[in-house]
């Protein structure tokens, strides 16, 4: 894979997203700048609420993981997409 395939997201079929619970949700489902970790664990506990009981998870889990998202999506942080072995493009902060 080169340097461009990296540089433009590929069109893809984002029609499920309209049945995603998270509609309008997007302050719990992606970090603010300078989020403390207590806070990060208090808005993941809530977006994890809200995937758990969504139509579409494994979908939205599937995306993330093939599209390297950052944020919160189908029910995992982006360090639990890390762990199980999915990268982002350029992690933001340390991950061990």
């Amino acid at each position: 894979m080169s340097a461009f395939d990296f540089k433009f997201r590929q069109e893809t079929d984002d029609d499920w997203m309209a049945f995603g619970s998270c509609r309008g949700l997007s302050e719990i489902f992606f970090a603010p700048l300078a989020e403390r970790p207590q806070t990060r664990l208090r808005r993941e506990e809530k977006a994890r609420t809200v995937c758990l009981a969504c139509p579409v998870l494994d979908t939205c889990r599937d995306f993330a993981r093939a599209h390297r998202e950052y944020g919160f999506w189908g029910g995992e942080s982006e360090d639990e997409r890390h762990q199980a072995g999915f990268r982002l493009i350029a992690p933001i902060g340390v991950r061990v």
